[in-house]
């Protein structure tokens, strides 16, 4: 019979292989929860544009403040028999209820961009449907029709936003071109920076008090139509039923 005599030293090699053993053991715990942790908490992606062939784009207009200019935005889609997407504020809505009312009258879509214009993912879930619902309500009860289409302001979001919202029937909508106005460019810089990333299904930003935005809707509309897009309203270029969106915001149908 063989007998194993133990030095010192065998004994703490034995136990430094032991403790490294449950080291590695514990950081590959670590990196499988942390794994299972992202899976589970996957960002969710509002619309951003839509995946579609087609050449066609929607303008859309986020109105919080002022009103000064809203008159001149709607005489020039008038002119140009252009529909486009009015996302706005509930207490702009209480301020100017006839501006609402001739928005709706025109045919654009009416959007709702909060109650207050607040950090939506700074709100409790309860604080954030409200201040869905009271906007709704606010513009439901001037032109008869609940939004179904919701920007959140500073386009701030996050999961508990963007499953609000679907949880609510209505989509959370973004944009894929900032065209920049609200710091002010000149009016042939803010169609440089939308034709310049123009693609079919894109969502453009505009705002109906930025200074220059007035004299470059004109040049707008007209550099996207010499492109050959048809301009239309976001409720026009987003496909119903169910649908995905990938990490870059491209909304897909999903098929049944």
């Amino acid at each position: 019979m063989r007998f194993i005599i133990l030095t010192k030293r065998s004994i703490l090699i034995i136990m430094l292989c032991a403790i490294l053993g449950i080291a590695s053991a514990s950081i590959g715990l670590n990196s499988v929860s942390k794994a299972v942790a992202t899976v589970a908490t996957e960002r969710v992606i509002p619309i951003y544009s839509v995946d579609t062939k087609d050449k066609i784009c929607s303008i859309s207009f986020d109105a919080a403040w002022g009103n000064e200019q809203t008159d001149d935005l709607l005489n020039t889609l008038d002119k140009y028999n252009i529909k486009t997407t009015f996302f706005l504020v509930g207490s702009w809505v209480k301020k100017y209820p006839q501006s609402v009312k001739k928005i709706a009258k025109k045919g654009h879509d009416i959007g709702n961009h909060s109650a207050d214009h607040a950090h939506m993912t700074q709100l409790s879930l309860d604080k954030m449907k409200a201040e869905l619902k009271d906007c709704n309500s606010e513009v439901e009860k001037l032109t008869g029709k609940c939004p179904t289409l919701f920007r959140p302001p500073y386009g701030d979001y996050d999961n508990n936003v963007v499953n609000t919202v679907k949880e609510m029937n209505m989509y959370c909508v973004q944009w894929n071109i900032d065209s920049l106005d609200w710091k002010d460019p000149s009016s042939d810089q803010i169609v440089q920076n939308c034709i310049s990333k123009l693609e079919p299904g894109s969502i453009i930003l505009l705002h109906n008090g930025a200074k220059n935005t007035p004299a470059a809707l004109p040049k707008l509309i007209e550099a996207i139509q010499n492109e050959g897009y048809k301009i239309v309203p976001i409720s026009k270029i987003i496909p119903k039923g169910n649908y995905t969106t990938d990490i870059q915001g491209h909304m897909n149908l999903v098929e049944n």
